[in-house]
């Protein structure tokens, strides 16, 4: 889902496509987690604990990650448009 890319070595113009392609995908992320923790807080009534625990951390996992690209992209890109 995300890779980690090298923002050093990439165009302006590419940083701004890709901080736009991740904030397009704002709303399937946070459609997915809220799944994963709806799937989760069933699970944990119904069920037992092992699946809900496994559910929310992947959950916060795929979230962390989002959000530390879109910082990334956002950092470099204030730090190119600072030093013009």
């Amino acid at each position: 889902m995300f890779s980690s890319k090298d923002y050093s070595i990439m165009t302006l113009d590419e940083l701004v496509s890709e901080e736009k392609k991740l904030k397009s995908q704002k709303v399937t992320i946070a459609v997915f987690i809220g799944f994963l923790v709806g799937v989760a807080v069933y699970a944990a009534t119904h069920k037992g604990f092992v699946l809900p625990v496994i559910l929310l951390i992947s959950s916060f996992l795929i979230g962390s990650r989002y959000s530390q690209s879109l910082k990334g992209i956002q950092a470099e890109i204030s730090r190119r448009n600072t030093a013009l």
